[in-house]
């Protein structure tokens, strides 16, 4: 495989200031930063020529921590990002896995995904036994050691935890949660009652440390027709615990992001209004092309991201060109969009498309035509 990152043309010029005045729709018109929420290990090191280091070894070995964490630095820094999202350490475990042979062009051997039919805790029984991390628990060597190793300009955008819908919905199974959420609703407010413990403390952690300039908030709430779950249970279980994130990050004067996938049109003005996200992530051009919410809602939050997932896993360089160009030419003179996949970089994703979506961001900041 072509080291294609040896070869990028462009220079990097980090400015971690620039990307915050985006993302608070305060950006330069005629500069879209660059960002995304993660990028799969297999994609760095395919990127920089670099060995595989998994992410179940990166938790247990400090030294292969480490090396994951310089070549993050340095794939973000090589292709022009100004920050990229770390959080610390927390494990919940006995998660219920699935697994599959991964068939990805950078393929990892298999591919494992939360079972949706059970979970680890399904009743009361199953509430009182699990072995429940504390937030004291959580290892903040990570944030600690990107913010030493960062080149000058570049920042951190915190991560808490792996969400506060998707914390539940994985540690019940999907089908359990649904039906819990009618049956044992004690337990399903019991469960989120505890994600709460353990978060909001990791959240006013995150915020004080040093180089972190925004908080972004995975948490998947939605599949192509509407919310995984009813906005009325939204409301009642999920948004008051990411509200709290949010009055944290904004009591530290930072910027708070939402990652969600998912038609979540219902529930938009909960999120804006309510919760009172800053930026919204994660788009599918079947559920809602990124101009069509730009047009929408560009005027109250900045927008990250858009190029379509399908499109950069199966289409053709010049189609991803052309489809880029497209979503800049309308988004990218607002001083409120920044430019990335439409979830992320993955290792079913062709490196020579991820890096022609980039290219045409790096022509279009340049003033270039193509």
């Amino acid at each position: 495989m072509e080291l294609q990152i040896h070869n990028w043309k462009w220079k990097p010029k980090p400015d971690y200031g620039r990307l915050v005045r985006t993302l608070r729709r305060q950006g330069d018109s005629d500069h879209v930063p660059f960002l995304e929420l993660f990028a799969d290990p297999e994609v760095f090191a395919g990127a920089l020529g670099a060995s595989l280091i998994p992410d179940d070894v990166q938790i247990y070995d400090r030294d292969a921590l480490r090396a994951a964490l310089d070549q993050r630095i340095a794939f973000w820094y090589q292709l022009g990002y100004d920050a990229f999202w770390v959080g610390p350490l927390l494990d919940f475990p006995e998660l219920l896995r699935l697994e599959a042979q991964d068939t990805a062009i950078l393929s990892r051997g298999k591919r494992v995904w939360v079972d949706e039919k059970g979970g680890a805790i399904t009743n009361w029984q199953g509430f009182e036994q699990y072995p429940w991390p504390r937030a004291s628990d959580a290892d903040y060597f990570p944030l600690e050691y990107a913010a030493r190793h960062l080149p000058e300009g570049m920042a951190i955008i915190g991560q808490v935890g792996n969400g506060v819908l998707e914390t539940v919905m994985w540690l019940m199974g999907y089908k359990s949660f649904a039906v819990a959420l009618y049956d044992q609703p004690d337990l399903v407010e019991a469960m989120f009652r505890k994600v709460e413990e353990i978060f909001l403390p990791i959240a006013q952690t995150v915020t004080q440390m040093e180089r972190v300039v925004a908080i972004w908030l995975a948490d998947d709430m939605g599949y192509k027709s509407g919310p995984l779950i009813s906005p009325g249970h939204l409301r009642k279980y999920v948004f008051p615990i990411q509200k709290k994130i949010a009055v944290i990050a904004h009591e530290h004067g930072m910027p708070f992001l939402l990652h969600s996938c998912g038609n979540l049109e219902a529930v938009m003005e909960d999120l804006i209004e309510d919760i009172q996200i800053d930026s919204k992530h994660s788009f599918e051009d079947v559920i809602q092309p990124v101009e069509v919410f730009f047009a929408r809602y560009g005027q109250r939050i900045s927008i990250i991201g858009g190029v379509d997932m399908d499109l950069l896993a199966r289409g053709s360089e010049g189609q991803v060109r052309k489809r880029t160009r497209q979503i800049l030419h309308c988004c990218g003179y607002s001083g409120c969009y920044l430019l990335g996949s439409g979830n992320t970089p993955a290792n079913y994703v062709p490196l020579t498309n991820y890096f022609a979506m980039l290219d045409e961001g790096q022509r279009f900041n340049a003033g270039l035509s193509s």
